[in-house]
């Protein structure tokens, strides 16, 4: 589970509130590529994944043997089709072009329109975790109304998570949440056990306490970020492109 620190001292309830949901907000703006491994809950090392992601659909998935699982195929096709559509969604900007409004800390208050959305696969937590958003919303509630936060929070802690620090909480869903894929939400009915990433904002762990679904959720690992990955990490059949940072050397025969 890693190790606690002490509650934040300092900070008000509501204030340490505002930071976990902006904090959840801020993901797409705090990194462009991101290798991990992940797994859903219940669930023990063996269904565990090893994960290449670069922004904004290119993903890699592998056993913890290295066997392939999936691999991004067609990241650089032509989107002439797309945008010579006549729906206002294909004019959208990526998320990183775009700017949000952020707070005092640097994370992000309100959230813009933006072509929003991460890859996933098997099922819809892997993109929510990513881009935990579901937890807090695209922007504050209004302060006359706090009940209509989607996701209320207990105490919230720093902790260590696999060697990153982390947020920690127990959460509640409200009436209002709506988890972007139903069957696998990031906050579950009842009590919640949450961890953000600080550095990333990435849901690195959640884990249902109550109910029927006591157990349920995921965990991940974050192994380096922003790291650069070739195209061709991304193929379901290598293109045999020569990766420039390793050395290459020159087999030369003896003089004839």
């Amino acid at each position: 589970m890693g190790r606690y620190s002490a509650e934040i001292q300092g900070n008000s309830d509501a204030d340490m509130s505002s930071t976990f949901r902006n904090l959840c907000r801020s993901s797409p703006w705090k990194w462009t590529s991101l290798r991990f491994e992940y797994r859903d809950r219940p669930g023990n090392a063996d269904a565990t994944v090893r994960a290449w992601l670069r922004r904004p659909g290119a993903l890699r998935l592998e056993t913890v043997d290295g066997a392939l699982l999936h691999s991004t195929t067609g990241i650089n096709d032509s989107r002439d089709g797309l945008y010579l559509g006549s729906k206002r969604k294909s004019w959208l900007l990526p998320a990183h072009l775009v700017t949000p409004v952020y707070d005092s800390a640097g994370l992000v208050r309100r959230r813009p329109e933006a072509a929003y959305g991460e890859p996933s696969f098997g099922n819809g937590r892997l993109a929510a975790a990513l881009d935990p958003v579901e937890l807090a919303g695209n922007a504050p509630v209004p302060m006359e109304f706090p009940e209509s936060n989607r996701v209320s929070f207990g105490p919230i802690r720093e902790v260590d998570h696999e060697g990153r620090p982390a947020l920690e909480t127990i959460a509640t869903p409200g009436s209002s949440y709506v988890a972007s894929d139903a069957a696998t939400p990031l906050c579950f009915p009842g009590r919640t056990l949450l961890r953000v990433d600080s550095g990333t904002g990435v849901c690195v762990s959640s884990q249902s306490l109550d109910g029927d679904t006591a157990g349920q959720g995921h965990w991940m690992r974050i192994l380096g970020v922003d790291e650069y990955m070739l195209d061709d990490l991304f193929l379901a059949e290598s293109m045999n492109l020569t990766d420039v940072r390793k050395h290459i050397s020159w087999d030369i025969g003896p003089r004839s």
